[in-house]
């Protein structure tokens, strides 16, 4: 249990490393295409240099990503050798064709974008881009094709102890992935805009690049704007496709012990595990089951009758997940994209009467909610993935069946303590990297320069 248990430490503190970066370059790459396809079309000098100054950040992130995600991999050899063993046949498939498709895309046209400013066409150099863009979120589709099989699997057959493909079309519209992979995109597109609002905001404040950042404001609070509001749907969305695929996972968000009809919304709750109840509640009436059904008078089945269903079905065993965190995790997400929302509420309002550079403590709320995403991101994983609990691939295997056998908790120990020093010394670096070209901001004229005040003495990006 000690190897189980360091094993899907290791494993998610790698991915949350990980998916730190792969939001931002899932949406930063597109808004780079975009101020580049401006560029070409306009011939506005200025958008070149908006080109330039987001395409050096997105490298930067884009790399860290690319660093950080090949451990994964590894992970499927090392520590959860019985997943390989038992998945191979599936799972590999949809990353072949990631390094395939996406990757080989992404590696071959970002080197063309790279060293291709003065080599190529404007158009040329604008497609390589566009087809970078691309390639990013492609390759999130087949991670999250494997995904979505381990979640809701199809298109298989059990030989021999192993699950086997019988179906590569059912693999990949499988419709788990529907509403999986844009909800994801939309989430990095939506982390993308906050990034620029939060650096073009810092410029503002500080009053250095006015123009070249009034401009990438604009863009951002737009795209923004739109992108939280497609996020949202997406997420009502996989709400009730949940409800219906994965119901003990909604129950545990929701810390729902007994079936109800209507269903109440748990704002806040105390939740006693070992007892199955909650001894304090603070509910809205009504609200689950409208958010599932859109309706009120739909039933919710809850956590015990779930778990007889399972045992019924999968046999003697524990089949409900750690549901305190899975049901806070989902709140703390909530809470952060409400806050989200009304950032960019408030922020667009007075972007659109003109009043946003005379409301200074509006931009620093803006630079402020730069985390915000991040944290939306990495609890939506989490509920994502310890809502599935106990199975690693749904009704298949779980998760104590798929770790290593003959892997020592003292290697674990080491390879553990390793992998997490050396992704914080990356991680440290990627902000220092980030830090010190947003300071510089876009790369001057002389002439703009005598143009531009400089940053205050001492600031940083956070002042």
């Amino acid at each position: 249990m000690e190897e189980l248990l360091l094993s899907r430490w290791q494993f998610g503190i790698t991915t949350i490393y990980h998916f730190l970066f792969v939001p931002l370059t899932l949406g930063l790459s597109l808004i780079v295409a975009i101020l580049e396809t401006i560029y070409v079309r306009t011939g506005n000098e200025m958008y070149k240099e908006q080109t330039k100054f987001w395409g050096k950040l997105f490298l930067i992130n884009f790399a860290m990503g690319v660093v950080t995600g090949i451990v994964q991999e590894f992970h499927f050899g090392m520590n959860w050798s019985e997943y390989a063993r038992f998945m191979g046949d599936i799972f590999g498939a949809p990353l072949a064709m990631e390094a395939l498709t996406a990757f080989y895309l992404e590696s071959v046209f970002l080197g063309l974008w790279i060293f291709g400013w003065d080599r190529l066409s404007k158009r040329m150099h604008a497609a390589s881009m566009w087809i970078v863009a691309l390639a990013t979120n492609l390759s999130a589709f087949w991670i999250l094709t494997a995904n979505s099989f381990m979640q809701s699997p199809v298109g298989y057959v059990i030989n021999n102890g192993r699950a086997e493909m019988t179906d590569f079309v059912a693999l990949i519209t499988n419709p788990y992935v529907f509403y999986q992979f844009p909800h994801t995109v939309l989430s990095g597109l939506v982390t993308a805009g906050f990034f620029v609002l939060a650096i073009s905001a810092y410029h503002l404040i500080g009053k250095t690049h006015v123009e070249f950042f009034r401009a990438s404001f604009k863009l951002g609070i737009i795209w923004t704007a739109v992108s939280l509001f497609l996020l949202m749907g997406s997420g009502h969305a996989q709400t009730q496709f949940i409800a219906k695929a994965q119901p003990m996972k909604l129950a545990a968000a929701e810390a729902l012990w007994e079936t109800a009809n209507p269903a109440p919304f748990a704002v806040a709750a105390i939740i006693d595990e070992q007892n199955k109840t909650n001894s304090m509640e603070i509910k809205i009436p009504a609200m689950l089951s409208i958010l599932a059904n859109n309706n009120p008078n739909t039933p919710i089945r809850g956590i015990k009758d779930i778990e007889k269903e399972y045992i019924a079905v999968y046999g003697p065993g524990n089949y409900v997940p750690a549901v305190t965190p899975v049901f806070w995790s989902f709140r703390i997400m909530v809470a952060a994209g409400s806050v989200m929302l009304l950032v960019v509420a408030a922020t667009g309002f007075f972007w659109w009467r003109g009043q946003l550079e005379t409301k200074p403590w509006l931009l620093k709320a803006v630079l402020w909610s730069l985390p915000l995403p991040y944290i939306a991101n990495s609890t939506g994983w989490f509920v994502a993935e310890g809502g599935r609990q106990p199975w690693i691939v749904f009704g298949l295997q779980k998760v104590e069946q798929a770790v290593s056998p003959s892997v020592g908790t003292i290697s674990i120990w080491i390879s553990l303590i390793g992998f997490t020093l050396v992704y914080a010394v990356l991680a440290a670096a990627a902000i220092y990297l980030v830090q010190k070209f947003v300071r510089q901001g876009p790369v001057e004229t002389p002439a703009q320069a005598q143009m531009s005040k400089p940053a205050a003495k001492g600031a940083t990006l956070w002042n």
